[in-house]
């Protein structure tokens, strides 16, 4: 299965998010923030990103654009799951290369869905 990084300073959100990954049989990294997913992201290339929007330091939207405009990591795609669920939000993730956007609660279906629609392609 897929390898997929969790970005998230939420503790909750990365267990949440963890356990519905693994119970499907993919491999999950864990950072608990922008840069060190995005460093995580350029170390360890993942098949997929989670990304949250609201973080200390460098927020999602951030993270977002340095993987996708990075030539070693903008094959990778990025999904933010994020509580902020105002249109705004979308079309800017999306501006910033996001390949979707999940509000959180995210249901388990959704999220795999979703999940298998970025990885292809």
């Amino acid at each position: 299965m897929a390898r997929v990084l969790i970005v998230d300073d939420s503790p909750t959100e990365m267990y949440k998010l963890a356990a519905m990954l693994e119970k499907h049989g993919h491999v999950v990294l864990k950072a608990e923030n922008g840069a060190d997913g995005v460093a995580l992201a350029r170390q360890e290339k993942p098949d997929a990103v989670l990304m949250d929007i609201v973080m200390p330091g460098l927020n999602g939207f951030q993270a977002t654009r340095q993987l996708t405009k990075d030539s070693e990591t903008s094959h990778i795609p990025v999904i933010i799951v994020t509580t902020k669920d105002q249109e705004t939000d979308k079309v800017w993730g999306k501006r910033q290369g996001a390949k979707d956007y999940l509000t959180k609660p995210v249901d388990e279906a959704t999220l795999l869905q979703t999940l298998n629609a970025v990885l292809a392609g």
